[in-house]
């Protein structure tokens, strides 16, 4: 059961660092605004980060995931209601909100080395 949760937070990890990785050398929210491959690629990783997160969350309740929640609803509007996407909130997600998931799931895999 354990290895299905670090399964699935595995590539929640693996897809946060290639959302990073696609915005290295994007300076500013307009050039992200400006760049609709590059938006659809992190609404693709926010889905399967959000997959991810409700599939572990039905191994283990308990993962210590603040907003796993709302994690999941944005998974469900970039799947089913693409029409309720707002570009503005995507780039807030992926630099306010996404450096946070990436530090609890660090301290997920962290504990279990201990």
């Amino acid at each position: 059961m354990k290895r299905k949760v670090e399964k699935y937070l595995y590539d929640v990890k693996e897809s946060i660092n290639l959302i990073q990785s696609y915005l290295l050398d994007v300076d500013s929210a307009e050039a992200y605004y400006n760049n609709t491959m590059l938006m659809d690629a992190i609404e693709r990783r926010l889905a399967i980060i959000g997959e991810a997160i409700f599939k572990a969350d039905k191994v283990d309740s308990a993962l210590p995931i603040t907003n796993k929640y709302k994690i999941i609803a944005l998974r469900h509007i970039l799947v089913h209601e693409y029409d309720l996407i707002e570009k503005e909130a995507i780039w807030e997600i992926t630099v306010i909100f996404l450096p946070i998931l990436k530090e609890e799931i660090e301290a997920y895999f962290n504990s279990l080395s201990k």
